[in-house]
This record gives C-alpha cells, sequence and structure tokens, in this order.
C-alpha cells in the first residue's frame, strides 16, 4: 500500500508546526501535517510522465509517498508524481540515460505496432457497419469506426464489446454518430434541453434514418425494432 500526499489547492497549515500554507501535506487522524512533521520532508518531487524513470525511481527508493491532486471538475483524486530518496532518483535518471535508447527503439516499434493494429481494427469495424447498415455509405461507415475505435478515447469502440465487434456495440456508435450529425442534438443541448429529452424527441427521425441505412440500395425497406 502507498503512502499518499496531497497537492492543495487551498492555503492550508500544518496542525502540527504551524508552517504554510502547504502545496503538500498528508493527512493523519483527519488533520493536515507537512512532509517535514511525518517525516518525508527529505524525500524529493518526481512529476509523473516517464514510465520508466518513476518505476526505477520507485523500486530504488525504501521510502516512497504517490502525491495526487484532487479535480474538481471530475470529483476524483489524480496522480501527480512521486516523491522519492534523492538517491534513488539519481540511480534511476543513470539508469534510464544508460539504455535511453533501447528504450526508444522500442518505443517505436510499440508505435507502429499499435498503428497497424488500429488500422486493421478500424477496417473490421467499418465492415460490421456494412454489414448491419448495408444502405450506410461507406465513406461514412469509416468515418463512424474511425471515430468511434480512437485509441484512448473511451468511445464505444474501445471498450470490451467494440473490440470484439459486438453488434450492440457497433449499432450504438452509428446511433451516436447519426445523432450528433444528422439532427439538431448539439443545438438542443447547446439550448439547455435535458440530454435525455433532446434524445426521446429526435428518436423517431434518427429511427428513420437507421432503418433506410439496414437496407441496401435497391432492395425494399424492411421494418426493424428502434435500438434502445
Amino acid at each position: 500500500m502507498s503512502l499518499v500526499v496531497f497537492e492543495s489547492h487551498k492555503r492550508i497549515h500544518c496542525a502540527e508546526c504551524r508552517q504554510g500554507p502547504l502545496r503538500l501535506l498528508v493527512r493523519e487522524a483527519g488533520v493536515p501535517r507537512c512532509l517535514d512533521c511525518v517525516d518525508l520532508g527529505h524525500l524529493v518531487y518526481l512529476p509523473r510522465g516517464d514510465a520508466a524513470l518513476t518505476r526505477r525511481a520507485r523500486e530504488a527508493s525504501s521510502l516512497s509517498a504517490v502525491v495526487v491532486r484532487r479535480h474538481k471538475r471530475r470529483h476524483r483524486y489524480e496522480r501527480q508524481g512521486l516523491l522519492v530518496e534523492r538517491a534513488a532518483l539519481a540511480r534511476a535518471e543513470r539508469a534510464c540515460l544508460a539504455d535511453a535508447e533501447v528504450r526508444a527503439r522500442r518505443r517505436d516499434r510499440d508505435r507502429l505496432r499499435r498503428a497497424a493494429e488500429d488500422v486493421r481494427f478500424t477496417a473490421a469495424f467499418t465492415a460490421e457497419i456494412r454489414r448491419l447498415f448495408p444502405g450506410c455509405p461507406e465513406e461514412r461507415a469509416r468515418a463512424i469506426a474511425t471515430h468511434a475505435s480512437l485509441r484512448g478515447s473511451g468511445r464505444v469502440g474501445r471498450t470490451a464489446a467494440g473490440r470484439a465487434l459486438d453488434e450492440q456495440a457497433v449499432s450504438v456508435a452509428v446511433r451516436a454518430a447519426v445523432r450528433h450529425l444528422d439532427t439538431e442534438y448539439d443545438a438542443l443541448l447547446m439550448a439547455g434541453v435535458p440530454r435525455f429529452a433532446a434524445r426521446a424527441r429526435l428518436a423517431e427521425r434518427i429511427d428513420a434514418i437507421l432503418d433506410g441505412w439496414r437496407t441496401a440500395p435497391g432492395e425494399p425497406v424492411r421494418a426493424w425494432t428502434a435500438l434502445a
């Protein structure tokens, strides 16, 4: 279990020595204390961003603490960096410098591998959209797949169901694209209309577009059950 140090947004003073205002503090028994009072004052701060340096510094340090800061809008604490012993950080920096070229080549290989995986997955997602919605123009299907499957986006294409090309997940991605691009949904949100009310108002129009796309060009239109 890691020790946790908080980065403060407020002007807080140590409950023990009254030092402050504190940028970094630890809460003991519900009260704030400075790093010196909790025997962490000798540690140095390592900001997040270099995974190899962070890992090596943490492993080399007999005492360390995670620094977190509360994100007001997301209502959660997010990791900002690490407090480690100065000698441990120096050793980690020397180790990273020694194999920097090897790690750079590995990162390049990993980047190329991920890019190739993304191209293949987007193509598969596009094909699945075209299978479920043969009337959807190919360019549009490709654009939907590219948007939904963007790495790191958290969109439906990056979920477990999306990665498995689950029909429900693919249909959700297509429906979302139609909602945003073929209706005034975004304008309704900007006007203050609640999200679910805006969706309900536009559901019939979206269903009509999707029903049309479920039929290949030249085939008679069939009735489908609307996706909830």
